[in-house]
């Protein structure tokens, strides 16, 4: 096979670098975790060699970091090959570059700032090394850029000349060439460029947050007025207030984002519309009930926190006064929000950082500390994403709600965890917090919420993303999030009921001359715990798809995945005679097992397991007759009744279930039966006496022989979503 003669084969290119950090955004690892595989005593270490890694320990790097088996061979080869310092030669395969270079580079795509990326970005384009950038390299960047635009599925129909002109203003001093310091003052205020790079910069007041979008009907210009035009994505448009440019304009000094707080206490308690010009055609006017109809240009007006659409001239008339509309009782407007001169808060009382609490969402740019003021008889809602919770399901949601609620109210847990949020309405009386993501991005906020010695314990809603999700099916959220309007979600939300939830603590104390077994993912228990079957096939399900993330990217391909681990479960039959393996004491109270064939010990908090699945099953509502009332003992082991015997997620009370194999998992799954009722009880310990598998709240590992105590820990406030309408004929 002859060597390519193209180059730009060899060479890194805009592509490879947005590439690269979509990879990173997804991956759960930092740099700092794979370099310990480098050491002396890692898994690693024999692909070292001094301070250096050949192509195979670089190829083996990303892999652990990226936590991914496909990526792209060719654009792994010229990775390594833009660290290497001389030209490629024929004897590639025997060179080395050195780790601390590689990971110098990803830490910076990890958690660097946009000015060093843009300083990254310059060393890429300046070919000659020279410190400046020529015409020639110039008219390559545009081009590299143009092949970026294409790849991130922009129009470039009239991308071309929008470039040239950018990087002419780039040229401050008109010199011909573009040198590092112009690059990365010139690159900081320029839209196009950093929205190219995939460059987040942090929002500022009055700062639009810029996205490219695809809109599938006439939108005009909020800056020349014009019509974006092309087939894919045609123009910016901001994720709070819906302005919307060309890419040519967003450097034009276009009209400010909408204001997040205000500058004073004095202008609390003011409320007044923020209105965004245009796009709002063939939409009813809410002032005259006419149809707001388009002249070829902007037309009407609609407003960011009550989202109610004018005319223009009814906008006019309108009193200044907004209502904030049908989510008043979520939002927090900027009228509730304003800046005050103090010392920062003692965060030793707050259970939070000294970074969490100073982070600059919750300050303004000069220092003031932001302070809320809320609007009488409202609830505002603290919302917590996880972007990377159901694929891009998270990030999309992110965006959703900025717009819906003020952008200082939602925050992004991938940049700075729920600290900052949580300061932020610790001095408010009553508020909500809403959580979108899996059911352990829930467990996580919960011990944020402990941690943080709040005064009041909000209750928390769940908007499941991703799969599973057995809390959230619990409290009547559903078991995934489907692309509904989150407006309804919203008014869900605002008539739902507070239940508590009890939460139990975990302690495993692995016996003593026993080799150290998988690390415990938690040390608290929200829905389940389980030793046997059914955290062999988590297990085995866990780790094929570290292996293999992409085989794992849908619903539908997760149940066969985990259908084919429970086949293969049934024939090894690996937890056979659980019972010769353990004892199980609760209260101090031994369980008698030798009665039953088990492969598996299910303790239960809530009764969802598995993606929906009720282990103790359903309890006749006749059956419980009589006991309304009365107080449960700290322990039930009585067959009988426990037959009549119903779970509760606040009773302070564990079902413990048995389960007899993999085919009884898939009749539980498919709710033709129930698992074996072996007690309730206030608390549990549990000792086994060989390795064995082991799950808690859906994150298995396997366990060296070991003591486990399970106590209760505390009760969280949950909100219950109301019960849904009948939609047929008949109730």
């Amino acid at each position: 096979m002859s060597t390519p003669t193209n180059p730009e084969v060899k060479e890194l290119s805009p592509v490879d670098f947005i590439q690269l950090q979509q990879y990173i955004e997804y991956c759960s690892l930092k740099v700092k975790d794979v370099l310990r595989e480098f050491d002396a005593d890692g898994s690693l270490a024999q692909h070292r060699h001094g301070e250096c890694i050949n192509e195979e320990g670089f190829r083996l790097f990303l892999k652990t970091y990226l936590e991914v088996e496909d990526f792209p061979v060719d654009l792994c080869q010229r990775l390594f090959r833009s660290f290497q310092n001389s030209e490629p030669t024929q004897e590639d395969s025997a060179k080395e570059v050195f780790l601390k270079d590689v990971s110098c580079y990803f830490s910076l795509l990890e958690d660097g700032q946009p000015r060093d990326k843009l300083e990254f970005a310059f060393k890429l384009y300046d070919r000659d090394g020279n410190g400046v950038l020529d015409s020639s390299e110039v008219d390559r960047i545009i081009a590299q850029m143009m092949h970026a635009a294409d790849y991130l599925g922009w129009d470039v129909s009239e991308l071309r000349p929008v470039l040239k002109d950018m990087m002419t203003a780039i040229d401050a001093d008109s010199s011909g060439t573009v040198s590092l310091e112009e690059w990365v003052e010139g690159g900081m205020n320029n839209v196009p460029l950093l929205v190219l790079l995939g460059l987040k910069v942090t929002q500022k007041d009055g700062q639009h947050l810029w996205r490219m979008k695809h809109f599938n009907k006439p939108v005009y210009c909020n800056v020349c007025q014009s019509m974006l035009l092309g087939l894919r994505k045609q123009g910016l448009c901001c994720t709070c207030c819906k302005y919307t440019v060309h890419g040519r304009c967003a450097n034009r000094n276009p009209a400010p984002c909408t204001r997040t707080y205000v500058k004073s206490k004095k202008e609390t308690g003011v409320p007044a519309h923020d209105w965004v010009s245009g796009n709002c055609d063939s939409r009813k006017c809410d002032k005259c009930q006419k149809k707001i109809k388009s002249f070829g240009g902007l037309t009407g007006k609609h407003c960011v926190w009550c989202h109610t659409m004018r005319h223009d001239e009814c906008a006019d008339q309108e009193p200044t006064e907004c209502t904030c509309g049908l989510l008043r009782d979520h939002i927090l407007p900027p009228w509730a929000i304003y800046p005050v001169i103090k010392e920062r808060p003692n965060n030793v009382k707050n259970g939070c950082s000294a970074s969490a609490d100073d982070s600059e969402l919750n300050t303004t740019p000069d220092g003031q500390v932001l302070q809320i003021s809320p609007v009488p008889n409202t609830h505002p809602l603290l919302v917590f994403v996880n972007p990377k919770s159901g694929g891009k399901q998270g990030e999309r949601v992110l965006h959703k709600f900025q717009y819906l609620l003020n952008p200082r109210q939602v925050y992004n847990l991938s940049s700075g965890g729920p600290g900052p949020g949580l300061s932020f309405f610790r001095s408010l009386q009553d508020y909500r917090i809403l959580v979108c993501g899996g059911d352990g991005t829930v467990g996580w906020i919960l011990d944020a919420i402990d941690k943080a010695n709040l005064l009041v314990r909000p209750p928390v809603a769940v908007l499941p993303l991703g799969t599973g999700n057995d809390l959230a099916r619990c409290l009547r959220w559903g078991g995934g999030y489907d692309g509904e309007d989150l407006s309804r979600i919203l008014k869900d939300i605002e008539g739902s009921s507070q239940v508590l939830m009890d939460r139990w603590s975990v302690q495993v104390i692995t016996d003593e001359n026993e080799e150290k077994g998988d690390p415990v993912p938690y040390e608290i228990i929200n829905n389940y715990f389980s030793i046997g079957v059914d955290a062999s096939i988590a297990h085995r399900f866990h780790t094929m798809r570290e292996k293999h993330p992409q085989k794992f990217n849908s619903r539908m391909k997760n149940k066969l995945w985990y259908f084919e681990f429970a086949t293969s479960e049934t024939i090894s039959a690996s937890c056979k005679k659980l019972s010769e393996s353990l004892t199980i004491e609760c209260c101090g109270t031994p369980l008698d097992l030798s009665g039953v064939s088990l492969e598996g010990v299910a303790v239960l908090n809530i009764p969802s397991m598995h993606g929906g699945s009720n282990l103790w099953g359903e309890t006749k509502k006749g059956d419980t007759k009589g006991q309304a009332g009365q107080e449960e003992p700290d322990v039930i082991i009585d067959p009988e009744i426990l037959k009549v015997t119903s779970q509760d997620l606040s009773d302070r009370r564990l079902e413990v279930v048995g389960l007899e194999g993999a085919m009884e998992m898939g009749q539980i799954y498919t709710g033709l039966k129930s698992a074996v009722r072996l007690a309730k009880t206030s608390q549990i310990t549990i000792r086994t006496k060989k390795a064995l598998p082991m799950q808690i709240d859906g994150e298995p590992w396997m366990q060296p022989p070991c003591t486990i105590h399970i106590t209760h820990k505390n009760q969280a406030s949950m909100l219950m979503a109301p019960q849904a309408k009948s939609s047929g004929f008949f109730k």
